[in-house]
């Protein structure tokens, strides 16, 4: 991937902040007219910089009012069957290979203890794979969704 340059930096600043700026605001913003921004926005989503645009929600509004991180010890014959359960599990919505106590941490969102006990219980705990889980809930969000750019 070739380098990024002062501009294009300038654009993933303000699209970060605000990936419903229109074409004509952010050439604006970054000192370009209309069609060469759109042009570099285009080559940056083409490259993979730019992965997609999405709207930030909140859990409580749409019925997921706790938040778990969870650490997941995993058989290793079954990792590749784990990790794809996963990208098809809704209650999952991030989940990294770790290095440390646990081999995966997964971020859980559920409407409330109740709903946890059961994810826990009877959905997650039956992943392939799963040996056990270590869950830490989550009491107050200090920052979330912190961006890349500053």
């Amino acid at each position: 991937m070739p380098p990024l340059s002062r501009i294009d930096l300038s654009i993933l600043r303000v699209l970060e902040a605000d990936a419903r700026i229109s074409f004509a605001d952010l050439a604006e913003r970054v000192g370009l007219s209309k069609s060469p921004c759109w042009t570099r926005v285009q080559a940056l989503e083409k490259q993979g910089v730019i992965t997609g645009y999405h709207a930030r929600l909140a859990a409580k509004a749409v019925g997921k009012g706790l938040t778990v991180y969870a650490q997941a010890t995993v058989d290793f014959a079954r990792a590749e069957a784990f990790e794809a359960a996963v990208l098809k599990h809704p209650a999952i919505t991030d989940c990294h290979s770790t290095a440390g106590a646990g081999d995966y941490l997964l971020r859980v969102v559920a409407a409330d203890v109740e709903d946890l006990d059961h994810l826990l219980r009877k959905d997650l705990s039956q992943l392939p794979g799963v040996q056990r889980f270590t869950t830490t809930v989550c009491m107050k969000a200090i920052k979330e969704g912190g961006g890349l750019m500053g």
